[in-house]
């Protein structure tokens, strides 16, 4: 049996920080110590995720609401997986009064219309 490389354990054991979308918004999370793609497309979030699952590694994923509604097969893989890639959704810099999670949707179909709504 061969003893691990510690480098590659350290690999294993580490954590990417990523954020994806608008310049302004990303530029705060790269401030935070993450690796950033300001303007990021679907095609880079692919990239970027193939990589992750290729390598096995664990990673926080901050997607832009836009960009995390882009509806690829290797997001919604990422996401019914859980785990090891967390993926989190955050709004637009420039209308976050106007963001609205996905989980609002699935409270209202589980619970009715007015599930979320305030009460005097």
């Amino acid at each position: 049996m061969s003893i691990p490389n510690l480098r590659e354990v350290n690999r294993l054991s580490e954590t990417r920080l990523i954020a994806m979308g608008g310049a302004a918004l990303i530029e705060g999370f790269s401030l935070l110590g993450f690796e950033t793609y300001p303007e990021a497309t679907p095609q880079i979030l692919d990239a970027v995720l193939k990589e992750l699952v290729q390598n096995q590694q664990k990673a926080l994923v901050i997607l832009e609401e836009k960009l995390a509604r882009s509806g690829t097969a290797l997001l919604h893989q990422v996401r019914s997986e859980g785990g090891r890639i967390v993926v989190i959704e955050v709004p637009p810099l420039q209308a976050p009064e106007d963001y609205h999670p996905l989980v609002e949707d699935l409270i209202r179909r589980v619970l009715g219309p007015s599930a979320l709504e305030e009460s005097p």
